[in-house]
């Protein structure tokens, strides 16, 4: 039975591989046209709404070609976006093959490079497809020549449209003839792969996985390996849009499990499940850990919801393995969480889903990275601004920085070398893919390009420009903690690190937009923004006055005084006690700090 083929569709964001998805589900019949519609797969409101997909998602086909042969075609639809390599790395782990997909309107883009990349390591077939062939933009010599001299992926791609189901057919037999069978492995005990998971209500958390060794069926007695829990089997099946049951799961197939795991700390993503009877002596080697690079605190925007909040976290971390939090405190804004994400895109995509799917408000403090920071001999590590130690105690710091490739048309270059060196990206290389497109790779600091750099990037190339990044060995960097005093007393949220040449123009921005934001007080409120502890900025709200003598008709003017003097005297006190409430959208000023 070598009928099984496991393969992924991999793109740079929006080159359709969603549109591609629903064509082949369309063409092998999983779907009837009455269940079909637009970006089936991307079925969170939220990928809907963006126009993006953010989980890997895991679909089987059955499909018997012309000769009268049955296959079974499980395919894996991935992210385009830098921020969820994650989700393709795992998707690429339970795959043989991958259906890379470039824009003919396009060409190659930054993350067409970097998933190319990711499935060369994996050691997958890779079957080049060049999209969208039928928009009258479309430069179908331009993408190939990008993709011989950019990608150096072998074999002449197959031209197609997913929207108009062109080249649906060459596709699917070049994925039957190309991609290589899933190896059948079945008299090894069980060994299963988990690559995802999520949960349900009723039955807790379903994981996602694909057999190497063995098979798994209803009632067997199971171990997670990394973890080391133990359940029964309830039920095991496979996806095609809904769930469907099956008597069991064998070896090259993917599917799910459901048994009755109640407790999320007990899955692990990249773990092996195993029989508890007959353990196998090969576990899946699993995915390399991911660490968070931007950290951020949450906040709900009611105290009561702190319970709501952390129960709302757990439920997400088993769909998004790489989402990272642990409980902290801030004197501005009570309790809540620090959360580790992979990126901006990340954090805003985190944000929304609580909102959305657990009915929560909430707070985000500015996003920061992880500095590793020399004090009296030793290093620490430091993920949030405030605990940053004083100047004078600073030995190093070290902050991360990553390799930027950007790849945009020749005429916005200029602005492109521009944006990299403020940003205080140094060139490592530019080169040419052909007479229209340039390759740039830059080293930067990862927090220069955390916050607006996407934003900026893609308006100083009129949207043309793509980019992507890669992690790197940290550098040593001159930084100072910028903090921010409003009434005399530090709001630790508005705590940014930031580099000394910039520190002068982050503190006067923060001042002013602070100034324009918060609403004046019965006091005169002092915002001013400190490093080193000396202030450097300075903006006052001024008080709203209370007029004292509209009742005084004429009469002593002694009388006047003596009633300006007990206000003046209020005001003084109001200000040594009275207490500033900061709007919610002041903490979002931090965020555009860069713009």
């Amino acid at each position: 039975m070598f009928n099984i083929r496991n393969f992924c569709i991999i793109a740079h964001i929006d080159h359709g591989k969603s549109t591609l998805a629903d064509r082949l589900l369309e063409y092998t019949g999983a779907i009837s046209k009455r269940e079909m519609k637009d970006q089936i797969l991307d079925g969170m409101e939220l990928e809907r709404e963006r126009g993006i997909t953010i989980k890997a998602k895991a679909v089987r086909m059955n499909y018997t070609d012309k000769n009268g042969q049955s296959y079974i075609l499980n395919l894996i639809d991935t992210p385009g976006h830098v921020d969820f390599t994650y989700e393709v790395s795992r998707a690429l782990a339970a795959c043989e093959g991958a259906i890379l997909v470039i824009d003919a309107t396009q060409g190659v883009e930054a993350q067409t490079l970097a998933n190319t990349i990711l499935a060369k390591n994996a050691n997958l077939k890779i079957i080049p497809v060049i999209n969208k062939i039928d928009l009258p933009t479309a430069d179908v010599d331009s993408a190939y020549e990008q993709m011989k001299e950019g990608l150096d992926v072998d074999g002449e791609p197959i031209l197609a449209s997913a929207k108009e189901a062109i080249g649906i057919n060459e596709i699917v037999d070049s994925v039957i003839s190309n991609i290589p069978p899933a190896k059948i492995v079945n008299d090894e005990p069980l060994s299963a792969l988990i690559f995802d998971s999520f949960y349900e209500s009723y039955r807790g958390v379903i994981v996602i996985i694909r057999v190497f060794d063995g098979k798994i069926k209803k009632g067997m007695k199971v171990r997670f390996m990394a973890s080391g829990a133990e359940y029964e089997v309830l039920e095991v099946g496979y996806m095609k849009i809904k769930m469907i049951e099956a008597p069991d799961l064998s070896s090259g197939e993917v599917g799910y499990v459901v048994a009755g795991i109640k407790d999320i700390k007990d899955i692990k993503i990249g773990d092996t499940i195993t029989e508890i009877s007959n353990p196998t002596k090969h576990p899946h080697e699993g995915y390399k850990e991911i660490n968070p690079f931007v950290f951020a605190g949450l906040y709900p925007n009611s105290t009561s919801e702190y319970d709501n909040l952390k129960t709302a976290l757990e439920k997400l971390k088993l769909s998004d393995a790489s989402l990272v939090y642990f409980p902290e405190t801030s004197v501005a804004l009570g309790f809540g969480f620090r959360c580790g994400f992979l990126g901006s895109l990340h954090l805003e995509i985190v944000k929304e889903r609580l909102e959305r799917e657990f009915d929560l408000s909430l707070l985000v403090t500015a996003p920061n990275v992880v500095y590793r920071v020399k004090t009296k001999g030793k290093y620490v590590t430091i993920d949030n601004p405030s605990k940053f130690p004083n100047n004078a105690d600073i030995e190093e710091i070290w902050e991360p920085y990553v390799e930027a490739t950007i790849i945009c048309p020749v005429e916005y270059l200029g602005s492109m070398l521009e944006l990299c060196q403020k940003r205080r990206g140094k060139q490592v290389s530019m080169k040419y893919m052909n007479l229209k497109i340039a390759l740039l790779k830059y080293h930067m600091p990862l927090a220069e390009i955390i916050v607006g750099f996407y934003d900026a990037l893609k308006s100083a190339s009129k949207g043309y420009a793509s980019f992507d990044y890669e992690h790197i060995e940290p550098k040593q960097g001159d930084l100072v903690k910028l903090e921010i005093m409003i009434n005399s007393e530090v709001v630790d949220a508005f705590t940014v690190i930031t580099h000394k040449n910039k520190d002068q123009t982050s503190a006067h921005y923060l001042a002013e937009k602070l100034k324009g934001i918060i609403p004046r007080h019965m006091f005169e409120i002092p915002i001013q923004a400190r490093v080193n502890n000396k202030i450097i900025a300075r903006e006052t709200i001024s008080a709203m006055r209370k007029d004292v003598l509209a009742k005084c008709y004429g009469g002593d003017i002694t009388r006047k005084r003596k009633l300006l003097e007990k206000q003046k005297e209020g005001k003084r006190k109001m200000r040594q006690f009275g207490r500033v409430e900061i709007p919610p959208e002041a903490f979002v000023t931090v965020l555009k700090i860069d713009e």
